[in-house]
């Protein structure tokens, strides 16, 4: 562990200094139309992807590809990780986010996320958040974009119980198109509020899309369910392969949320 360790630091310098490079890098993008920010973005991702592998081990596949559909879409992935964050940037043509506003009032970084027109949404309006969101997200996803969201609202540890948001049943209504569930294994390799990166290979799999025009309850019991099996099985593969590679299964769990077991999907 204490290689691991080393790793770990050497690569969470490199990444937040990477992350810096290329704020630098996209600030000319203010005078561009948004497809070259959107570009410098992807960039980022695909560094960081391999900055992981270089210097911690962590290597990722891809399942799935050939499932994504072209044009406006809803992309439904399990958050484990920030990783996932920047790592499924480039594979979507027009990657549109739904983010806390306070990201953008960090100098530089807030200003390209709005330069982007990423949805900023206001957490103190309370309920009124939700029609909000659905609102932006359809006028954006309608003009072509895809629309990355996490139905879980929030990164959760890879053993805690899931807890998935009716937001994303209001959102691919008021949408009215397909949505793409994602299935990972992440936060075994960058756990949630934890410092260390640990290697193997982290795998993401595109499920099949599912149509627009679907009930809210089917959808949300639809994707809620799709997304947790596959999860769970390449958690179960991962956590396989970490025993083989260096003899034991990390705790993912962060100091303030206790390790439980997997659980279906809950429907509430």
């Amino acid at each position: 562990m204490t290689r691991i360790f080393i790793r770990s630091l050497i690569f969470n310098v490199l990444f937040y200094l990477l992350l810096v490079f290329w704020i630098l890098v996209a600030i000319p993008t203010f005078l561009l139309p948004r497809r070259a920010l959107i570009k410098v973005a992807k960039l980022w991702g695909q560094s960081s992807i391999w900055l992981m592998r270089m210097v911690c081990g962590t290597k990722v596949e891809f399942r799935g590809l050939d499932k994504i559909p072209q044009g406006p879409l809803i992309v439904a992935p399990k958050h484990q990780s920030m990783w996932e964050t920047f790592a499924l940037l480039q594979h979507f043509d027009e990657p549109l986010y739904i983010l806390k506003r306070e990201l953008t009032w960090i100098p530089f970084f807030g200003w390209l996320l709005l330069k982007a027109d990423m949805i900023a949404i206001n957490r103190q309006k309370g309920g009124r958040i939700l029609m909000e969101m659905a609102r932006r997200a359809s006028e954006e996803v309608n003009r072509g974009r895809q629309l990355i969201i996490f139905p879980e609202g929030t990164r959760t540890p890879v053993d805690a119980p899931p807890r998935y948001k009716a937001g994303i049943a209001q959102i691919y209504s008021d949408c009215n198109v397909p949505c793409l569930p994602v299935a990972l294994n992440s936060g075994l390799f960058w756990p949630r509020r934890q410092f260390m990166r640990y290697p193997g290979t982290i795998v993401v799999e595109f499920l099949d899309p599912l149509p627009a025009g679907m009930s809210r309850r089917e959808f949300f019991d639809t994707v809620s369910d799709q997304i947790e099996s596959a999860s769970r099985r390449l958690i179960e593969a991962g956590r396989q392969e970490q025993q083989a590679l260096f003899g034991g299964v990390p705790n993912t769990a962060p100091v303030d949320a206790p390790t439980v077991p997997d659980r279906t999907a809950s429907t509430q």
